[in-house]
């Protein structure tokens, strides 16, 4: 039978046992610290690594105790090590070129070939010594030492060996020679860092400086540098070490984008196909080399390597072709070629090269629209010339009206870029399942690709039909017509959109949702965007003015009425208010009327928004349509500003329209105090027209019923605020009768006026009102200071000029040692105002 201790014996043997292997660790760390101490290089005087130090370690017949300190190296470190070794070699590479440079004359021929070349071979010698001793930064030191002194030695043999041969000529044959010496020498000597890259860099001359010195044309220029990069990137892929990988690296992008840069210049320039076909083969041969790399390179640079093939190709093939066909229709071949490149999908490729093939492709559709989308924002905009000649009378043609700033004779391929493109991509929104199925080995584009492609050929469209109406030239009248076609059009697609993606959303089936609400968006916008270029348009004639904003009116309150998402149906309402405006005001214009005369006209468009806010109620189109009716109103008040009983007869009317929004409770609060404002401007406006220089005998007739209602409102409604029952029917009065006691010269206004505001005031305090503690302290302070301006400029002017800025002084100095006094002061009068009602 097993022995099992109790629970409290267990646990104190375990214990002891922790407690012996924590000890047995312990001396295990500190024997080992001990012999890594010893084996350290030490001091000629220092004692045998083999007798420990007491007290510092374990020794023959002592117990092993605390582990010891680790001891300090006894060299410098690494980093002092290197800017020694940097220092001595900058050293010497300035004393080698100073002898070469200045004392190369005192020298003969022989003495001079004989120091250098010594020297040379002497610093390519050293590195093996060091390296076998195990010094290999002083190697790497000297290494770059000797790198400097082949450049120096093979610009002696220049200065001295040949001094007539062709520099040009001379740098290549010696860049190749440094470039194989190097290559060798970094390869018999692996465990340096220098020679390999310095040999990768002198590659990069030999075939470019031949060709230049000899005088080749830029083609095969561009050969010799399309042959450099090839070996750059043999090099980068297949390299031994990070600096030569790197080096080549550079050397490939350089190298690489000179050739195709060479090759692109010349297809471009050349007279005719037969003239593209060599400059054509050059880049299709760095298209092919890069795909090549990018066969076997890393998911980053094959992808990269992808798009330059694609490009590349691109460039050769369309070169060709652009040759053959007038200048307007370049891009269009160039587009063609980059749309060959989708075939890649289907092609046997690594997924990142042909991810990159599918990236030039989009690269070249891109730049086509970016050529071709300036044409389409001229026919937008350029209707906007029309504004300053309202109804000068319908022009010749669409281009008429657009202005002659364009030549549409070169802009004639433009259309066509922008149909490709959008048949493409309505092809892809409308085969979506397909095409993820064919693209499935390159790409996973999701739904909101799909949203995009649509967006995308949806606008595209558009604007093709815009443009190809401008390039042909087609009648005004047709133009016109057109355009509010594609409104329409535009319309009827945002609405069913709309439609069709909340009952996606409603039933889960988000993925198609999000295409077709992607697709609503751009129709929407582009229809606002393109009722605003035909309302632009049809300004040239008044016929055409009152039909297509009578038409766009139509359109966009049935859009509203017609879709329930609240973002349509909101712009789609705003937009019909706004040509609702629109059409007012030629209405005005057509009854040849003065801007002022035409300001309560434009009143009629407000009116209706107020009682489509009264039908509406709570619904969210409400508040979008009443604020832009109220923006309308606004324009009213400006047009009316010259004329004053004009003003004040807007103003009035403005305000019988806010008090008949404030009727509705959820406006109350901000229509009520907008009415009043507006009330009592028309007053002052109406009296300030007629010259009344006693404005009290209209004012007070008004006050008075008002502040009896005030009186019965509180008594019925103890809570209400003192502002509504009160405040209009006192700013009635006291506002017009301050504007015309500041004006008046006599005195009884002013005091008259000055008592009421005190007696205001004072009743304001007692009974703790706001409204009339307030209106009748400012009232009374701007009287007050009226009065008693005429002596405080003259009190002003007879004291000196330093006392005004010392006593600003004083008192800022007062405010600023009392400010948190102040700053109670002023919260406690701000609670008590907030108190009183």
């Amino acid at each position: 039978m097993e022995h099992v201790p109790p629970p409290a014996e267990e646990l104190a043997l375990l214990d002891r046992e922790l407690a012996q292997l924590d000890a047995r660790r312990a001396q295990l760390l500190t024997r080992r610290a001990w012999l890594v101490s010893a084996l350290q290089p030490q001091a000629p005087n220092a004692a045998r690594w083999s007798t420990p130090p007491v007290g510092h370690g374990w020794a023959p017949g002592q117990p092993w105790g605390s582990a010891p300190r680790a001891a300090k190296p006894s060299g410098p470190p690494r980093s002092a090590q290197n800017v020694l070794l940097t220092l001595g070699g900058l050293l010497l590479t300035v004393a080698a070129v100073a002898f070469t440079l200045v004392s190369w004359g005192s020298m003969g021929i022989g003495g001079r070939s004989a120091v250098l070349a010594l020297v040379t071979l002497a610093a390519l010698a050293a590195p093996v010594v060091l390296l076998r001793r195990k010094l290999a930064a002083t190697a790497e030191a000297l290494a770059a030492l000797a790198l400097v002194l082949t450049l120096l030695d093979a610009y002696a043999v220049h200065a001295v060996a040949a001094p007539d041969a062709d520099g040009l000529t001379f740098t290549a044959v010696a860049s190749a020679v440094l470039a194989a010496l190097w290559a060798a020498y970094g390869l018999a000597l692996g465990k340096l860092h220098l020679p390999l890259p310095a040999a990768v860099f002198f590659v990069q001359w030999p075939l470019l400086l031949g060709a230049w010195a000899a005088g080749a044309p830029a083609i095969v220029v561009g050969w010799a540098l399309l042959a450099t990069a090839v070996l750059d990137g043999a090099i980068a892929l297949w390299g031994k070490g990070l600096g030569v990988r790197v080096t080549a690296g550079i050397g490939l992008a350089v190298m690489g984008s000179a050739a195709l840069l060479t090759g692109l210049g010349e297809s471009l320039t050349a007279d005719g196909p037969l003239g593209a076909v060599l400059p054509g083969a050059l880049l299709l041969t760095a298209g092919v080399a890069a795909l090549a790399g990018a066969w076997r390179a890393p998911n980053g640079y094959a992808q990269a390597g992808g798009v330059v093939a694609g490009l590349a190709a691109v460039a050769a093939v369309g070169g060709v072709l652009r040759a053959a066909v007038p200048g307007t229709w370049h891009v269009p071949v160039y587009l063609l070629c980059g749309l060959a490149l989708l075939s890649v999908v289907r092609a046997p490729l690594p997924r990142s090269a042909g991810r990159g093939v599918l990236a030039a492709a989009g690269a070249v559709v891109a730049g086509a629209l970016l050529w071709a989308l300036p044409p389409v924002a001229a026919v937008l905009l350029g209707p906007v010339e029309l504004v300053a000649e309202v109804w000068a009378g319908a022009p010749d043609g669409f281009r008429g009206a657009l202005g002659e700033s364009m030549r549409w004779s070169e802009t004639a391929a433009a259309p066509v870029v922008l149909a490709v493109v959008a048949g493409l991509l309505g092809a892809a929104y409308r085969w979506w399942p397909s095409l993820v199925r064919v693209a499935a080995p390159l790409v996973t584009p999701g739904a909101a690709a799909r949203g995009a492609a649509g967006a995308g050929a949806l606008a595209l469209g558009w604007g093709t039909l815009l443009l190809a109406a401008a390039t042909l030239g087609v009648p005004y009248p047709v133009a016109v017509a057109l355009e509010t076609v594609l409104v329409a059009g535009l319309l009827l697609v945002a609405v069913r959109g709309a439609e069709r993606g909340t009952g996606a959303s409603a039933d889960g089936t988000g993925s198609a949702a999000g295409g077709r609400s992607a697709v609503a968006v751009t129709a929407l916008v582009a229809a606002v965007g393109g009722a605003v270029s035909v309302g632009l348009l049809s300004l040239a004639a008044e016929a055409a003015t009152y039909a297509v904003f009578g038409a766009l009116v139509v359109l966009f309150a049935g859009a509203a009425l017609r879709t329930r998402a609240v973002v349509e149906q909101a712009v789609c309402a705003v937009a019909a208010v706004v040509w609702g405006a629109v059409l007012t005001g030629c209405a005005a214009r057509s009854l040849e009327l003065a801007p002022h005369e035409a300001a309560p006209l434009l009143l009629v468009v407000p009116a209706v928004t107020v009682l489509l806010g009264a039908r509406l109620r709570l619904h969210p189109v409400a508040l979008p349509v009443e604020l832009t009716g109220a923006l309308g109103a606004l324009v009213a008040v400006g047009l009316a500003v010259p004329d004053a009983p004009f003003l004040a007869l807007v103003l009035a009317l403005c305000g019988v329209l806010a008090a008949g929004a404030a009727v509705r409770p959820e406006r109350r609060p901000a229509a009520g105090y907008v009415a009043a404002v507006l009330f009592v401007a028309a007053t002052w406006v109406r009296l300030a027209a007629s010259e009344v220089s006693a404005p009290e005998a209209y004012t007070l007739p008004v006050t008075v019923p008002a502040l009896v209602v005030g009186v019965l409102r509180r008594r019925k409604d103890p809570e209400a605020s003192s502002w509504t029952a009160y405040g209009p029917g006192l700013a009635a009065t006291l506002l017009p009768s301050l504007a015309v006691a500041w004006t008046d010269p006599d005195w009884v206004r002013p005091l008259l006026l000055g008592v009421a505001a005190l007696v205001i005031t004072l009743l304001g305090a007692k009974y703790r009102l706001q409204a009339l503690l307030l209106l009748g302290g400012a009232v009374l302070a701007l009287d007050t200071l009226h009065e008693l301006a005429p002596y405080v400029v003259q009190v002003a002017g007879a004291l000196p000029r330093w006392l005004p800025p010392a006593l600003a002084g004083l008192l800022l100095l007062a405010v600023g040692a009392t400010y948190e006094q102040r700053l109670r002061d002023a919260r406690k009068l701000k609670d008590l105002l907030g108190r009183m009602r």
